[in-house]
């Protein structure tokens, strides 16, 4: 078998991740988060079904409220899916999120990703750093000339570096593109950057 790379490994709610840990089964509810009955609901039977992470989306402050109800009545480790505005992310922290999961493309400035870093740390709280093909930055969209497997990489890295300058390593990779050979190929290209220099001694979860 071909051996597995070492990654950092990062806890989410008591479930490892990366590491020599095992492959986990994580997935996404499809109800409105602001439905906490509905939510719950979900969120019981995706464990029932085997799922051991969950990941909700947090779109609004009304989002934000409903999950911390939300979180007080799962046992699985809940992921805050975090779009445009960074304050949702530290609402999503304080109602109890597991793990946040933000996008390069559109969380926003600099100093607002390095506000969440620091208080996802404070926490203990390990962050995604989710990339799609879809919503890439229009600078990195025109260096490349479209959303390319290079592109996301780029894009990811850029928000590594700032989570990493404030001290931030509990961080996880996701790249997304709308076909599979993309996909396929963004991941061999991230685990080629990280696996083949210093990185590797660092360690990011991938």
């Amino acid at each position: 078998m071909i051996p597995r790379r070492r990654s950092r490994q990062v806890v989410v709610g008591g479930v490892t991740l990366g590491g020599d840990a095992p492959i986990r089964v994580q997935s996404m509810t499809n109800t409105d988060t602001r439905n906490v009955a509905a939510t719950v609901e979900q969120i019981r039977r995706l464990q029932r079904a085997g799922c051991e992470i969950v990941r909700v989306a947090v779109p609004d402050e009304e989002a934000v409220r409903a999950l911390r109800e939300v979180r007080k009545e799962v046992d699985l480790p809940v992921v805050a899916d975090i779009h445009f505005d960074y304050r949702l992310a530290l609402g999503a922290l304080e109602a109890g999120a597991d793990k946040l999961r933000i996008n390069p493309g559109n969380i926003g400035r600099r100093e607002k990703v390095e506000a969440v870093a620091r208080a996802a740390k404070e926490r203990g709280v390990p962050i995604r750093v989710g990339v799609n093909s879809g919503s890439l930055r229009r600078d990195i969209l025109r260096k490349y000339g479209g959303a390319t497997a290079e592109a996301m990489v780029e894009s990811v890295l850029e928000e590594i570096r700032i989570l990493e300058e404030v001290g931030f390593e509990d961080i996880v990779i996701s790249l997304k593109a709308s076909d599979v050979p993309r996909t396929v190929r963004a991941y061999r290209l991230i685990a080629c950057l990280l696996y083949t220099s210093d990185a590797a001694d660092e360690g990011l979860g991938v």
